[in-house]
């Protein structure tokens, strides 16, 4: 720790809230201060039949690419045993621990995930991928309702067949008169922020013109980001915050950045 101040700062987690939950601890750890404030909110479909019948027979498939540890949680409610002789696609160490929950690790999947810790997102797997033995064969994408769709595109593009289900449903909580309390204190605090998705800083921006509170962007551009990915940092300097931090994928170098700079 670097100071007594420092140590004080509130680590603010943003990531849904179940997530957020087990975070906190390991922040705590270090002796610094956790606080939950989720920016996103995740919750399972009203009707999951379409993601029962799309996981009932993997076989069908020479790659499933699972596109957070959100779709992995809720996919695995209807997988039983992974086969072997079905790649897994990931982006980021989230979801290889998410796997890891579940049983599933390299010693019994096959696993392709991007080479580059500085690149977890659909590119860095797409550039990970062994394309020429995917060209006719059928990949399953499992995903939120909604999301980018670089992947899909770029697959269709290579000649594979390519389905995509949803698992989840993801949107913004509720900014009601606790929330917006928690805002103000934490605007008017010494605060650090973890931003896991461009989504999230999305939300945030909202709820800040939603609060009516004087001066509530400006503070909020003053405190300092933690994220993980380069998209995240340019989304967040595109909104106006200079004091970005970027750590890579994992919460393993999360941690490192809060050990080195707070």
């Amino acid at each position: 720790m670097k100071n007594a101040t420092a140590a004080a700062a509130a680590i603010v987690i943003t990531r849904p809230r179940a997530q957020s939950e087990m975070l906190a601890p390991r922040i705590a750890a270090l002796g610094l201060r956790p606080v939950i404030f989720p920016l996103l909110e995740i919750g399972p479909l009203a009707d999951a039949s379409a993601l029962q019948a799309a996981l009932a027979d993997l076989s069908r498939y020479a790659l499933v690419m699972f596109v957070s540890p959100n779709a992995i949680d809720a996919a695995f409610q209807f997988i039983g045993r992974w086969p072997q002789a079905v790649a897994i696609g990931i982006v980021g160490a989230g979801s290889r621990a998410a796997l890891e929950r579940h049983g599933v690790n390299a010693s019994n999947a096959r696993i392709v995930a991007p080479a580059d810790p500085a690149k977890t997102d659909s590119e860095g797997l797409f550039a990970a991928l062994d394309r020429r033995a995917l060209q006719g064969r059928r990949v399953l994408i499992v995903r939120g309702q909604d999301g980018r769709d670089f992947f899909r595109d770029a697959l269709l593009g290579i000649g594979v067949q390519v389905e995509q289900v949803s698992a989840y449903r993801r949107g913004k909580p509720p900014f009601d008169s606790a929330a917006a309390a928690q805002l103000r204190q934490l605007l008017d605090s010494d605060s650090v922020w973890i931003v896991t998705s461009s989504e999230a800083l999305r939300n945030l921006q909202d709820m800040l013109k939603q609060s009516g509170f004087a001066d509530a962007v400006v503070k909020m551009q003053q405190k300092r980001l933690i994220v993980p990915h380069p998209r995240i940092a340019e989304t967040a300097r595109l909104a106006g915050f200079s004091r970005v931090s970027l750590t890579g994928s994992g919460d393993e170098r999360l941690l490192a950045a809060l050990q080195s700079e707070t």
